[in-house]
């Protein structure tokens, strides 16, 4: 039989946190079932296996809120079908934008929720291609965050709120890791966080193999329609799977101490993977010789050719695109770790922004998301807002004039 297609890049066929779940089920149980539950962003890869994690400890709400319909209606579809490990007395999903009108009035219709969790967010590296597109990403990772922790403490919720975040949050070279760190700021340390009562955590992890959007999925596509595969050379990542991040956010989400930020416990030489070592397995695992092509042209036109003879074209490129790292790290040098009790999880402890600058921040981003006429918008002009609680992010940037759009 073969291997699971993440098992190609996790280098795993059961879940790193398998003991640590089996640890915590007493607790876990303890914090979901019979409780209110709102997910946003829920129909996602890593919000879809955590809501997954959250049904089958019989919570007695389950709302889901993700703007996308048609992941939604699959999330449906996939509880629905496995009518006997999850309930929810109250189970609903809607299509909403989790900083909207239609939001807030959701909110105010219902008791306070005990447990929410929030997966929503712009999170590819190639949206700083242009400003537009990294203005969205910081309203949707930053002011809508903010405008959704205000709403929440009009409800009276005192529960626990976690929002993920990402590995690319610690010394980011891109303006998304950088958000996300900003994020980070903004759950913890803004004027809007001191006054929401309750436990607030956050979670940073690996790339999670074969989920929406990514590289690896990506591979799946391209080999229905007999197109290359493409990876960058030289360049490492850290990976779980889709069953492992919905178990690190679970656990994450319910039991971590406040103001942490959780990460797995993976070693650098063992666990960071080359992504072409990946792009290689996957084709030998569908019965492919994988044929090394340094020319985008060349591999395209190649590809039905090399399928007739059991090889497919894998194009390898340079990493030399605005915001892309040549490894990835969970944490900085100046944030401690702390133990959580668990084997395969530990936990950085919140490094403070000053709250000033926080607000800012927030501020002139809302000056420009809320006025167009507040001067040309730029790049450069958004990084240096960024800068006012991530000063290094000036360092740190990896700005380059290609980008992922211009590649295969």
């Amino acid at each position: 039989m073969k291997q699971p297609l993440y098992q190609i890049a996790t280098g795993r066929a059961g879940s790193l946190f398998e003991a640590d779940i089996a640890q915590s089920e007493d607790a876990l149980s303890a914090a979901i079932a019979g409780k209110r539950v709102l997910t946003i962003g829920g129909a996602g890869s890593i919000g879809s296996s955590t809501v997954l994690q959250i049904a089958m400890r019989h919570p007695n709400t389950l709302h889901v809120i993700d703007q996308n319909e048609n992941s939604l209606a699959e999330l449906v579809r996939q509880l629905r079908s496995q009518p006997d490990i999850w309930s929810a007395r109250d189970f609903q999903t809607l299509p909403l934008d989790y900083g909207s009108a239609a939001m807030r009035h959701l909110l105010s219709s219902q008791a306070p929720y005990d447990l929410v969790l929030n997966f929503a967010a712009l999170k590819h590296v190639r949206s700083e291609k242009d400003p537009f597109s990294t203005l969205q990403m910081f309203e949707t990772n930053l002011l809508k965050q903010e405008r959704f922790m205000g709403w929440l403490a009009r409800t009276g919720f005192a529960g626990r709120f976690f929002t993920v975040s990402t590995d690319k949050a610690a010394n980011p070279s891109s303006m998304m890791g950088a958000s996300k760190r900003a994020m980070e700021h903004v759950l913890f340390n803004s004027a809007v966080a001191a006054g929401l009562p309750g436990i607030k955590t956050s979670a940073r992890f690996a790339n999670v193999a074969f989920s929406n959007g990514s590289l690896l999925q990506g591979f799946e596509n391209r080999l229905a329609r007999i197109e290359p595969l493409a990876a960058p050379r030289d360049t490492r990542r850290y990976f779980v799977s889709l069953r492992e991040s919905g178990e690190l956010c679970v656990l994450a989400a319910t039991l971590a101490p406040d103001r942490t930020i959780v990460i797995p416990r993976l070693d650098p030489e063992r666990h960071l993977v080359p992504l072409q070592a990946i792009a290689e397995g996957f084709l030998r695992h569908h019965g492919y010789e994988p044929a090394h092509y340094d020319d985008e042209r060349e591999a395209c036109a190649a590809a039905h050719h090399e399928a007739q003879r059991g090889r497919w074209p894998l194009l390898l490129t340079a990493l030399d695109t605005s915001g892309e790292k040549s490894f990835e790290e969970f944490k900085t040098a100046r944030e401690r770790v702390m133990e959580v009790g668990l084997p395969n999880l530990h936990a950085v402890d919140y490094l403070a922004a000053d709250r000033a600058a926080i607000e800012t921040m927030l501020r002139e981003l809302e000056a420009i998301s809320g006025d167009a006429s507040t001067g040309a918008l730029s790049r450069e002009r958004l990084k240096e807002i960024l800068a006012l609680v991530e000063p290094q992010f000036l360092i740190t940037h990896k700005d380059s004039e290609a980008n992922l759009d211009q590649r295969l």
